[in-house]
């Protein structure tokens, strides 16, 4: 019977194609924009963690947010919390906008002056050539490591390792090139230009070391470490109890890798909960366009029920028959919404540039809702189909 009445189901659609189609049209705009867009939300999501967990979870950055001129860190300051009880590196990083110029090009840039730590702590990679030396630090070497961008900028297909670059005009000898590293929320080092924190201190004129990067032995230690480094920074700084009390803001901010972590996956948790709660609302819209059809076929189809019934149809078979027509539309609808869904989600991601964050449970979760809505939808005009009286069915015009 069941069978019967798909097969019937299914001449039924071929027999309306362009009202078919219509009716279907809410089902695949909304199981095709679930899956786009809980699929964009998930890749957004993969791709920030890959980037922010190449950093390692047992990073800490520390601020010197203080706006007062005698509030400063020097980078003797800085190495000082290298003695702290499970810390592995501290890295320095003085930063401004430079001009690098080779021979003719010239390209604007962010200058990082930092140590020998900074790659290891950032997760930077080397293509060719070597990174900062304590050497270079000690003497204040004119020295550079460029990244792929400017690279490639300046020298073409030219090797730039052991050529000389002028950074603000003054000359520095190019010793590495880093690996293309791509943009994040850190920023992009494609773009930038490393050089010694000495040699960066005497080119911008500034000694104030506003940021530095604490990496941590173990993801373990770095509660413990946050702790130490708040203790001594509140007294570096002078700013005590009383002053928090008072509603002073500390001159100082420590973030931790983790935290920033957790707390991104939680707002795009709820983001893309939300997206996908609204594109659900179009599988609604489509569930009663095909409760309205539906109830429309119901009136045309008025005779045929009532033969059908004169000839022996029980209720069940009549409300079996219209579901079943229903939920027909449904899956075929949620079939071409899903077609649609993951190729709009793989095309937006090749062309952006992040994981398409397709996942089966989205694909399946979105078919059996859309049949959920078949179902909901369809109930209404099948009850309605199968309480027609024979005899006032046959007399319908």
């Amino acid at each position: 019977m069941i069978r019967q009445s798909m097969k019937m189901a299914w001449k039924q659609l071929k027999t309306s194609k362009m009202r078919s189609f219509l009716t279907m049209l809410g089902i695949i705009i909304g199981v095709s924009s679930v899956i786009l867009l809980v699929s964009l939300g998930k890749g957004v999501t993969d791709q920030v963690n890959s980037q922010m967990g190449d950093l390692g979870s047992n990073l800490v950055t520390v601020m010197n947010t203080s706006t007062n001129p005698n509030d400063k860190f020097t980078y003797d300051d800085v190495l000082k919390y290298k003695n702290i009880d499970g810390v592995k590196s501290v890295s320095p990083e003085l930063s401004g906008q430079v001009k690098a110029t080779f021979d003719y090009k010239s390209k604007d840039l962010k200058l990082i002056g930092t140590n020998e730590q900074y790659k290891d702590a950032r997760g930077l990679k080397l293509d060719k050539g070597r990174f900062l030396l304590p050497i270079d630090v000690e003497y204040g070497q004119k020295i550079a490591v460029i990244g792929p961008n400017v690279a490639s900028d300046l020298f073409g297909f030219s090797d730039p390792i052991g050529e000389y670059i002028r950074v603000n005009g003054m000359p520095y000898k190019v010793v590495g090139v880093l690996k293309e590293k791509g943009a994040s929320m850190m920023g992009s080092s494609d773009d930038q230009v490393f050089v010694p924190l000495t040699a960066a201190q005497r080119m911008l004129k500034d000694t104030n070391v506003r940021t530095f990067y604490v990496e941590t032995d173990t993801a373990e230690d770095v509660d413990r470490v946050v702790n130490t480094l708040e203790s001594r920074l509140s007294i570096h700084f002078d700013y005590n109890a009383a002053d928090s009390a008072s509603g002073e803001s500390a001159p100082y901010q420590v973030i931790n890798q983790q935290e920033i972590l957790n707390a991104f996956d939680t707002i795009s948790s709820t983001l893309t909960t939300a997206l996908g709660a609204i594109a659900g609302i179009s599988l609604v819209v489509g569930g009663i366009g095909i409760m309205n059809i539906m109830l429309v076929s119901v009136s045309e189809r008025t005779r045929e029920i009532g033969i059908r019934k004169a000839l022996g149809a029980k209720k069940r078979d009549i409300l079996t028959q219209f579901l079943i027509e229903s939920i027909v539309i449904s899956v075929v609808g949620g079939l071409v919404g899903i077609a649609i869904g993951v190729s709009g989600a793989l095309a937006f991601g090749s062309i952006a540039g992040i994981p398409s964050g397709i996942t089966a449970s989205t694909i399946i979760g979105s078919f059996l809702f859309s049949m959920l809505i078949g179902v909901v939808f369809g109930i209404t005009p099948a009850n309605k189909a199968s309480k027609l009286r024979p005899i006032d069915a046959l007399r319908s015009e």
